[in-house]
Order: structure tokens, then sequence, then C-alpha cells
């Protein structure tokens, strides 16, 4: 890849640090809690701090990096390396938010407190989560969490994204790599036809007699048109693609035989990349923000849960209508989100919310393609306005130009959210 590319990531945005909460006074503003240091969490409690600054704002993180799902899949085929997708938190930190690196495992609605692990209880004027999502351990048969450890999911960028990349390099030439697809709804839903892809890439350059295969439970998903484009014109032969109506739906794997069952019979796999059901993170259903789903409904003009006052929500974990799951739709709702806190407590009217999406695939170096949206809130919920994607049979140049955007996305979301 060009240098001019790489270098619009820039080495500081894979810096990490401890960062512990400081002795601070009682803040005279009121006091808003952030659960959840991702996209969409680090984005509210930057927006909150800037449009109040006599806020006291507090981001609750576990993790002391943060980990990007967008461009692990670039990682797993070799074309970036883990520090790429790696990032700190003391840049928002120097924006005035406390930052604390603590898991939230309890929330008392009434009270309106937050409850750590390590032991803090934080009081909360209003508070924001963002949790992420969740695995449904089980909801495929044969798969639970030690599974993962055989069958590696990689939908939570980090060691799984190192061990689906180390299983690849140590597949022999010729192997094969199966992928199970989910049904919806789900985290990122062109993410597994772009990870075919830069799969794909890696085997292509490295160990061309491999086949990959993607047993998927639905018959059309997101960017179909243009990943299939790209399939056939990359990587002829290489990738097939088994939908619902071809008994695509797996039914069931084994990690000790290493196969996977579907409706149209079994398959036994060399590396088998599993991307299971999913929910929202644990802590939605702690507050009682979820519904029988595993899902947060709530308020799109405001992102307020619609079960328990005082919390919203944003990010993979909420019901957001017609937007996907994404990184820049945890912005852009996260945006939203704290002006709507801001506004409410001021005494006053929530802003008109207006809503945005776009999405980056990258399949091979120099090819990439994109789907965009805007969206507005109605009583039905979040609906498109208008949107787009990339053209088909588009020239070669204008491949390399959205790759090069999508490394212009990446920056520019990553300071949006930490910087």
């Amino acid at each position: 890849m060009p240098t001019t590319r790489r270098s619009l990531l820039g080495t500081g945005l894979a810096a990490a640090a401890t960062l512990a909460l400081p002795a601070v006074a009682r803040a005279a503003g009121p006091r808003v809690v952030v659960v959840g240091g991702g996209f969409g969490g680090g984005t509210a409690a930057k927006y909150v701090k800037k449009l109040m600054p006599a806020a006291e704002v507090t981001l609750v993180e576990r993790d002391k990096q943060f980990v990007t799902c967008p461009f692990s899949n670039y990682v797993i085929g070799g074309m970036e390396k883990m520090q790429t997708i790696t990032h700190g938190y003391e840049k928002i930190a120097k924006r005035g938010v406390t930052v604390v690196h603590d898991e939230a495992v309890g929330v008392d609605p009434v009270a309106r407190k937050v409850s750590l692990k390590g032991g803090t209880v934080l009081d909360y004027d209003r508070l924001v989560l963002s949790p992420g999502i969740d695995f449904v351990w089980g909801g495929l048969e044969g798969y639970d969490e030690a599974a993962s450890e055989i069958m590696p999911h990689a939908w939570k960028a980090g060691p799984q994204t190192l061990l689906l990349r180390k299983q690849l390099e140590a597949m022999p030439d010729g192997g094969t790599v199966i992928i199970v697809a989910p049904a919806n709804p789900f985290r990122c839903p062109p993410g597994p036809y772009e990870r075919a892809g830069m799969i794909a890439w890696y085997l292509k350059n490295n160990k061309p007699k491999s086949k990959i295969l993607i047993f998927d439970p639905k018959e059309t998903f997101s960017k179909q048109a243009l990943f299939f484009e790209a399939y056939e014109s990359l990587y002829p032969g290489m990738i097939q693609w088994v939908g619902g109506k071809q008994g695509g739906k797996v039914t069931k794997v084994s990690p000790k035989e290493m196969t996977v069952e579907a409706e149209f019979g079994e398959e036994k796999g060399d590396v088998i990349n599993v991307i299971p059901p999913q929910r929202a993170g644990k802590i939605a259903q702690v507050a009682g923000v979820t519904d029988e789903k595993g899902w947060c409904p709530i308020d799109p003009r405001t992102m307020e849960s619609t079960k328990v006052k005082g919390i919203h929500v944003v990010g993979d974990a909420c019901i957001a209508g017609a937007m996907p799951k994404s990184g820049t739709s945890a912005n852009s709702q996260a945006r939203n989100a704290a002006a709507a806190i801001v506004a409410m407590l001021e005494g006053k009217e929530p802003p008109e919310p207006s809503f945005a999406n776009t999405c980056y695939s990258i399949v091979a170096e120099g090819y990439g393609f994109s789907v965009t949206g805007v969206y507005g809130a109605t009583p039905e919920g979040i609906k498109e306005i208008a949107g787009g994607v990339s053209k088909l049979k588009a020239p070669a140049k204008d491949r390399d130009l959205e790759a090069a955007y999508a490394y212009d996305w990446y920056r520019g979301i990553i300071y949006d959210a930490l910087g």
C-alpha cells in the first residue's frame, strides 16, 4: 500500500496509556456517565463535554485500549498490523472527560447510580450506554465461548483477530476456509463479505490453491452486487457464497471434527470463522433497557430508552430502524444523543436529529467501495431519507480512490470519538 495512504493513520493514533481516575472536587454542573468507550461512547462523552463544559462527564471503559472492529479485517488479511487499530484514551481525557478503566456491573435507574466492578458507585443525571454487542453463546448448536478458541469469531477485535490470522498462516495451500455468516441483525452487515475478500487477498498471494466458502442464512446483504463483482474479477473460482435458498443456513458446528452442518449438508474446513448470533452488551440487559430479542428500543429524537427514563443507548446495542450497526452509525447517534442530553439538562427542547452512515469495504489492496445513507427521526423510528452505493463496473482509479477514502474515514472517526 502506498506510504501516503498508510501515513494517514499516524503513529500517534496507536498510543495507549493507563489512565487513573483523577482526584477532583465534585463539579458544580450536571453529572453525565457514559458506559463504553468505542465509537458511540467516546463520541457521546466528548460532545457532551464540548457542548456543556460545566458538566461532569465520566467515561467508563473496561479496557485501557480501544481495538477497533473497522480495519480488523485488514489485519486478518495481512494488509495492516494490530497497532493500526489500537488506540488509547489520553486525548479525550485531556478534553476534560474523566476516564475510568473499570467495568460497569449495575445500574439503579431510580437512584440514578452506576456500580463498577471495582467498588466505585457513580451518580448520574443522565446515563449513556454504548456497550456494543455480546454473543448469544449456544445460539448456534455446538458454538460456545470455548469453541471460539478453535473456530474464532474475530467479531470483537483483539486476540481473536490475531487467532484467525495465525490459523490462516498455518493452513496448508489448498485448504478450505469457511465463514459462517449470521442472520440479521448483527454488527457490521458488510463485514463477513469484506472479510472473505481480505482472506482471499492473502490466499491469492500466499496459498492460491485454497478456497473460501461463505455459508449464509440470508438471501441478500449489504453491497452484495459489488462484493460479487469483486470476487469474480479479483478471485475467480476462489470464493463460493451459499445463501439461504441453497441451504446455506448453518444449524450446527463441531469444533472437534472441524465441521459445519448446514441445511444442504456437512462441510469440513481447515479454518472456520463462526460469527455467532448477537444481542446488546450485558450492561444493557442489567439496566433493563433491552427487549425480548436482546436489543434496546429508543426514542429516535433523543436516543433515550423507551423502557427506562434517564438512560440513552447508542451504537450497536440500540434498535435504530433503518440504520445499520456500524461505527459511523454509532458516532452519528452519539452526536445527536449528546445534543439532546445537553438540551434536556438545560430544560430546553432537544433539537431535531439528523443521522448519517458511511461504510467502506476494501477487498484487495487499492480496491474499495462504499455505501452511504442519510436518516431522519419519525414516529415509526429512524427512516432513510437518501442513500447510495458505489457504481458497478467502475474504473480501477475509482476503486483505488475509495480505498484511500476509507483510510481518511478511519482517521476522521477515530479523532471524532477519542481525539
